[in-house]
């Protein structure tokens, strides 16, 4: 057993934003300051966390990815896993695996990403705004997001369905075929 799996389950009574931007802001600065991976019109930032079933599900937005992330509320739903394993979590719109990840002071949480690297955002406000997107309809049953179309063009895209007619997949999707990005 490694020493971060059995270090103790940080848990997070209160909502982990700040301190999840914290800690990425302190990785941002360090160990990925400078790397060609990184946008440099991008900072890190936590636009949306929400308590979820006993889980803090959120995204995280840095130079190099945009991730949805799972923290500890208890020990109940959340278990530590070896850091690059995966944990499959089930949510309203379907079944997505997550890595396993620990940074101390934030202790153990999980990743699952949704773009890497960041290139195709031009600015801050876009890639947060992709980003409370994807997290909205990661907690939304796809048979919701259909029920109150506003038009046929916004009913083809809540079904995953472009504009173009071409048919949207999960990777499409989180690659960024639902905004317009290339798949």
């Amino acid at each position: 057993m490694s020493a971060i799996r059995s270090a103790p389950l940080q848990i997070h009574a209160d909502n982990p934003a700040a301190l999840l931007q914290h800690a990425f802001a302190m990785i941002a600065d360090g160990r990925m300051a400078g790397l060609p991976i990184c946008n440099p019109a991008l900072t890190v930032a936590v636009p949306a966390m929400r308590l979820h079933e006993d889980i803090w599900i959120g995204v995280l937005v840095t130079p190099w990815t945009i991730a949805l992330v799972v923290l500890p509320h208890s020990a109940n739903r959340f278990q530590p896993i070896e850091v690059g394993q995966q944990q499959c979590w089930t949510f309203a719109s379907g079944d997505y695996v997550f890595m396993g990840n620990h940074e101390p002071g934030l202790g153990h949480y999980q990743t699952c990403s949704l773009f890497s690297p960041v290139f195709e955002f031009a600015d801050q406000a876009t890639a947060e705004a992709t980003a409370c997107a994807a997290l909205d309809a990661l907690l939304t049953e796809p048979a919701q997001a259909l029920a109150a179309p506003q038009n046929a063009a916004e009913a083809a895209r809540l079904s995953g369905t472009p504009l173009g007619g071409q048919a949207m997949d999960r990777r499409r999707f989180l690659r960024g075929g639902l905004f317009g990005a290339r798949g």
